[in-house]
Parts: structure tokens; sequence; C-alpha cells
């Protein structure tokens, strides 16, 4: 194909919101394997059981669909209009990562993947096949997106671009369209290792490998039943992923600040109040967090979080709402509300937390 109609592609995608548009091959990512192989040994995957199945499509984007010929990937960012990391002096209120405060962007991204496919199939002809992905397949999007050229994977495994941070949402359209492929990104890190030391559990074993087990965005969503205690008091009052490492980023600095509305935080989801939060039954949770990421959680496993920051608060005045919710029908709730009161209890008595 032309290179005009890939111009013309990057111009539509723009168009359309993405503020990053570049094309690889689906077999330009030969070092995934290896990864993955040594990440699953490790068992750093921790409950995530999926990342153990598909490995052959996850390691090999190739194979997951043998007629691609492209792998247009998307970039889109989502850069905060505050800083994300100032909830973290508040401790009667709760820590919700920046891409969770407003609207779920599955949906908003996956619906404009559709519209630039369409497009593409409305250029070259009906014989042309497509298929979108945003962060629900078996495809190794990060990587593609490096040999795309749209960044690169920093030290904390999260890609990193030039342009726009580490704030910015992947997607890609596989295509039967060969079209002409850019270069890939190559790191540009160079002996910096804020993300790393950013980490309040330190889950980095090591530059470039992250032990999900003991990563908070891990803990606070993926991770069913009680948290390992020697933990908990590592949370703080982050109650929905984390975004330490991706904030000490000094590429952000770059960062183009998102134009989409959807995606620029609720007011009452910046720095939302603990003592509200804990009040919220099943029906409440679900209404409240309508067309947002954290409803896929539950409000079990929502509540859980919002009572280990309230035990790491140090406010006794929390003392009531965990001691109301020790008789929580579910077990992993009351594991959470004993926890936080007697952590409380602790301050009131005087005694310093661990």
């Amino acid at each position: 194909m032309s290179s005009d109609l890939k111009a013309r592609l990057v111009a539509e995608a723009q168009a359309i919101g993405f503020d990053l548009c570049r094309i690889c091959r689906p077999h330009d990512v030969g070092h995934v394997p290896e990864g993955l192989a040594g990440f699953l040994a490790q068992d750093y995957q921790g409950q995530m059981g999926w990342l153990n199945e598909r490995t052959h499509w996850r390691s090999n984007p190739a194979a997951l669909w043998p007629e691609a010929q492209s792998v247009i990937m998307l970039g889109e960012s989502y850069t905060p209009e505050h800083d994300p990391t100032a909830v973290h002096t508040m401790p009667e209120r709760g820590a919700i990562s920046v891409y969770a405060q407003n609207k779920d962007y599955h949906d908003i991204v996956k619906k404009r993947l559709k519209r630039l496919a369409r497009w593409l199939i409305a250029e070259t002809g009906d014989a042309t096949q497509v298929k979108v992905f945003v962060d629900t397949a078996p495809v190794p999007e990060k990587p593609l997106g490096q040999a795309a050229g749209l960044g690169w994977q920093g030290k904390h495994t999260n890609l990193v671009s030039r342009d726009l941070g580490s704030w910015f949402f992947l997607g890609s359209v596989f295509t039967t369209v060969h079209l002409e492929a850019d270069a890939a990104e190559v790191d540009h890190c160079g002996s910096c290792r804020s993300c790393l030391d950013a980490c309040p559990t330190g889950a980095f074993p090591a530059p470039h490998q992250i032990d999900a087990r003991r990563c908070i965005s891990y803990l606070t969503i993926e991770h069913h039943g009680p948290v390992d205690e020697d933990l908990r008091p590592m949370l703080g009052n982050r109650i929905y992923g984390c975004d330490d490492c991706l904030a000490a980023c000094p590429w952000n600095k770059f960062a183009v600040e998102a134009s989409e509305m959807r995606y620029f935080a609720r007011d009452d989801l910046k720095a939302p109040e603990l003592a509200f939060l804990v009040t919220l039954d099943d029906a409440e949770f679900r209404k409240f967090f309508s067309g947002s990421p954290i409803k896929r959680i539950g409000r079990n496993r929502f509540i859980r979080n919002v009572l280990y920051a309230m035990g790491n608060s140090g406010n006794a005045e929390f003392m009531a709402p965990a001691s109301s919710l020790c008789a929580d029908p579910d077990m992993t709730v009351v594991d959470a509300a004993q926890w936080a009161l007697k952590r409380l209890k602790a301050v009131a008595n005087g005694q310093a937390q661990a």
C-alpha cells in the first residue's frame, strides 16, 4: 500500500482523537516469549491465572491471527490536570488511580478503534479484514507499542513516550492490509530509577521486572481475598490502583494534557472521603461507580480497600464504621474491618502504628 494511505490513516486517527499512531508487524516482538516465560516462572502473576493461558498468542501476536500483515498501534493521552500524588497527604480520603477517576477508558478507546477500522475498510475495500484490541485480549500491547515507535518500556514496565510521558492508553488495530512499518523506539531511561524508588511496596525485583504480588494496582484490583498483613500498611490510602511509578517519571514534563473530557477526574473521585465510601452497600456502590472501571471489582473488594485505608489513617473516628463492618456478610470485609479496628484502637491507646 502507498505511503499516502498511511499518511491519511495517521491523520484520520488524530481526527478521531488519538494522539499517536504508528505501525509495526505482528512478528516484531521476538523478545516477548522469553520475558513472559520468566515472569510466569517466578509466579509474579499472582492470582492472575489467565496470564498462564494462551501463552502462544500472548507471546506471538502473529499466531493470534496469522493473516494479519500490520498492527496499527494507537496512543491516547489521559494526563491529569491535577497532581495525582497530593491525595497521599490526606489520610481521611482515598487515592484512586487517575485512569479510573471518570469513565471506563475501554469503552471510549474501543469505539475509536472501531471507527478507525471502518475508515480503513472504506479506503481499501471490503476484502480488508480488521480486529481491534484494547487491554482485554492476549495481545502484548506494550511490546507492540515499542516496536511501532510509540514509546519504550520503562524500568516500571509501562510504556513511556517522548511526546506523552507515562500517561496514555494503548489500543491496536490488526489488519490484513500491508502498511509501511515505523522504526521501533529505543530506551531513553538511562540511569534514572525514579519509578523504581517511588514504589511503596518494592514491587520491582529489578529494572524492567515487576512482581505483581507486591504491586498496589494488582493488590487493590486483581487480588481476591485478604491482602497479606505485611503489605497492608504500605497501601496507605490507595483504594484503587496506584500511580506512584507513573507520576515519578521525569518524561512527564513533556506530557500533553488529555483532550477527552471523559478522562478528566470527577470532582468526587479526585480525593473521595473514606467515611462516605465505607457506607456503600452493593446497590449504592454500583450506582455511584456506574460507567467507571471501579465497578468491575465489586463492592466487597472495594470496601476491603477502603478499610485498609482507614486502618492506615490513624483517625480514631473511623473506629465506629470499622466496628460496624465486623458483622458484614463478606468474610474478607470482616477481616479488613477487624484489622482496621485493631490498628485504630492502638492509635487511640497511644501506640504507634506499625
